[in-house]
């Protein structure tokens, strides 16, 4: 990606499958993601498909992988993540082998590991050693191949006790867990929901960023169409040096057929070609 009046800029945007392109079915989402100009992608959790038919979609489409989530429960039900639970530190870790073994295969560079929701009649302190603990084991095994951990502040409006809401936060945890290849995912749409100051924050946590996300307030769309001045964020990531990634984890405003492309006039209109 390049900003159109700066031919240095070095933020480069994923599309992120599990939210756009979704009036298709998932494994055909690769191929629409490649004509709309994508060259990478990420996915939320790519354990209901082999490992195989994905890897074939990424190579037959020229894309690369760069995200995808720890196992996080029975999302159906409503789970949010399990690494702060307690009674769960069994399943947490085989999760941790599970993603392992995607990431490797389709050449994931970094896990996200969602804390959850601390369980009923746990205390936050309990809740917090388990996920420290938790993280320190998935960072352990990640580290020895090469990958990176992130952790992810969530706005608790959107999911309520979400244990893990605020960047500092984040940074808490990070140093608890002590492991050089921890990383913030910084979501600007949760971190604009609970503690606003984004460009301020973005500059002193960069050395700790190792993934962003967007989308849009209110109503998780596209930018542009609320009230985050997008622009100017993408101007001030490129003055900071940030060369990592944006994952674009938004809901098309536009929900009928072909949505996410009748959207993505959101790029040139904020200054940015893929």
């Amino acid at each position: 990606m390049r900003l159109l009046h700066n031919p240095h800029a070095m933020p480069r945007f994923a599309a992120n499958l599990s939210l756009l392109f979704a009036d298709r079915p998932f494994l055909d989402r690769f191929e629409a993601a490649a004509r709309a100009g994508f060259r990478a992608v990420e996915f939320q959790f790519p354990y209901d498909w082999p490992v195989e038919a994905l890897q074939q979609r990424l190579q037959a489409n020229g894309l690369q992988a760069v995200l995808h989530n720890l196992p996080a429960g029975d999302w159906a039900a409503g789970e949010r993540g399990i690494a702060c639970h307690p009674g769960r530190v069994q399943e947490f870790r085989a999760g941790v082998e599970r993603a392992l073994a995607y990431a490797q295969a389709l050449g994931v560079p970094r896990l996200n590991a969602l804390a959850g929701v601390c369980p009923a009649g746990v205390s936050q302190a309990v809740a917090w050693q388990t996920l420290v603990d938790n993280l320190r084991h998935a960072a352990a095994r990640l580290a020895q191949a090469g990958l990176m951990l992130l952790i992810e502040p969530i706005n608790t409006h959107d999911i309520p006790g979400f244990l893990i809401h605020r960047s500092e936060q984040a940074s808490r945890l990070m140093d608890d867990v002590g492991a050089d290849n921890v990383r913030l995912q910084y979501d600007i749409y949760h971190a604009q929901r609970m503690e606003g100051e984004l460009a301020a924050t973005l500059q002193r946590l960069l050395p700790r960023i190792g993934h962003i996300q967007l989308a849009d307030n209110p109503g998780r769309h596209e930018p542009g169409t609320g009230e985050i001045a997008y622009r100017f964020l993408f101007e001030w990531l490129d003055r900071l040096g940030y060369d990592g990634w944006i994952g674009c984890e938004y809901r098309p405003a536009d929900e009928g057929p072909m949505g996410t492309e009748a959207g993505l006039g959101w790029l040139a209109a904020h200054g940015v070609r893929l």
